[in-house]
């Protein structure tokens, strides 16, 4: 019964999070920490795993449709795959809670980034090639690092940025697709090369989210409003947040 509530949770939340090309995993790691599986050695690699798919996933969707920008988004991908891993190690010098107020305080600095993006109109103009690559390369290499570490995938830092360069919201989300894809993929296999794995609650919530990103990403694509998706995402975040350090006080 557990593993088919845990399942309907992220079939729900793959759905959603794939429209923003984030990935999902800011919603996939407390509900598996809140279903009882540790953190280390389930949660966070397993989110990762998720987060790559469902990314992955929406990915060949934008794809199809051409809103990707590979060469702008490239200098971000790479530095985010290489320091994924790293994260993934030093999370086993860190303490449960310590990394789970750092998550909170990531999800809550997303949050108001997101309420705050959908009260802005649609960029008109995009900064320079040479700028996007550099800012790009530093904040992936962030991204990746905290992917690593907690579990997220880095999506809720990059799509902001994405934004803040002058991309709209549906080229920021395929783009940070893109970075989120690989910087995931990566810090999960930092986490499984160090033995942590399960095989049944894997194969079931993959068969969740290549479903639900399936029909988020789609979605995105032809039907959803930006503003309205950025204010529902925004408020999810709030909630996971204070849940979270609600565990953690009380």
């Amino acid at each position: 019964m557990l593993y088919f509530v845990v399942t309907l949770i992220i079939l729900a939340a793959s759905f959603l999070f794939s429209m923003l090309g984030l990935g999902g995993a800011l919603v996939y790691v407390p509900v598996l920490k809140w279903a009882g599986f540790p953190l280390k050695e389930v949660a966070i690699p397993l989110a990762l795993l998720l987060n790559g798919l469902t990314t992955l996933i929406a990915l060949i969707a934008f794809t199809k449709n051409k809103l990707v920008d590979w060469k702008g988004g490239a200098a971000m991908t790479i530095t985010a795959f290489i320091f994924a891993p790293i994260g993934a190690i030093s999370s086993e010098y860190i303490p449960v809670k310590s990394l789970l107020l750092l998550f909170s305080v990531m999800v809550l600095i997303a949050a108001v980034r997101m309420m705050f993006m959908s009260k802005q109109p649609e960029p008109k103009s995009i900064m320079s090639f040479k700028k996007k690559a550099v800012i790009g390369a530093l904040v992936g290499g962030f991204a990746g690092f905290i992917a690593g570490l907690l579990g997220i995938g880095g999506g809720f830092i990059m799509a902001p940025l994405l934004m803040w360069m002058g991309y709209t919201t549906k080229r920021a989300a395929a783009t940070s697709a893109f970075a989120v894809t690989f910087s995931s993929f990566s810090g999960f296999l930092g986490h499984v090369s160090q033995g942590h794995f399960n095989w049944t609650l894997t194969i079931l919530l993959t068969v969740a989210v290549i479903l639900g990103a399936t029909l988020g990403s789609n979605f995105m694509v032809a039907k959803a409003k930006s503003s309205r998706v950025k204010q529902i995402f925004a408020l999810v975040l709030f909630a996971i947040a204070i849940k979270i350090i609600l565990g953690i006080v009380l």
